[in-house]
């Protein structure tokens, strides 16, 4: 690994965003999921394996994984036990992680919701592993390896 790393808040509880680098010459994906686990500049845990793994297979150099909530939690109903399971940062580093990636793959899980309309502003190319029923970009744990990167069409959008 040529580079690894995360951003916590000063307490622990919220881990902001998270990176990983094998080949600096090529473009590197930013994911966003719902909520970080056990990962961090050194552990990787099962979610960001599996990232990792269909980033290479796309042809990317590294990944960056930032959350729609930062407070860190292995399951995700613990996020009720907290009064900010976003975290005081967390926007800061999600806008600048859209800011600073030319592609972004959405695949936070059921309990996410839809692909809110302000990440296709962001000019980024916008893509998804499949949508659940409800529209929510499909979470890339459980999904084939094989699984292709869907490009986000205006109409998977949704106005928050």
């Amino acid at each position: 690994m040529k580079d690894a790393g995360a951003i916590f808040s000063d307490c622990g509880l919220y881990r902001y965003r998270l990176w990983r680098t094998w080949d600096s010459a090529l473009p590197r994906l930013l994911w966003i999921l719902y909520n970080p686990s056990t990962a961090d500049a050194s552990v990787e845990d099962p979610t960001l394996r599996r990232c990792m793994d269909f980033s290479r297979q796309w042809g990317f150099g590294g990944l960056t994984v930032v959350n729609r909530f930062a407070f860190r939690a292995t399951n995700p109903r613990q996020l009720n036990s907290t009064s900010d399971p976003v975290g005081p940062e967390n926007a800061f580093h999600l806008y600048h992680a859209l800011d600073t990636h030319d592609e972004v793959l959405c695949a936070w899980g059921l309990q996410g919701g839809p692909i809110p309309a302000e990440i296709g502003r962001s000019g980024a190319r916008i893509f998804h592993l499949g949508l659940c029923r409800d529209g929510s970009p499909k979470h890339p744990l459980y999904l084939a390896k094989r699984t292709a990167r869907i490009p986000v069409h205006p109409h998977d959008l949704h106005n928050t």
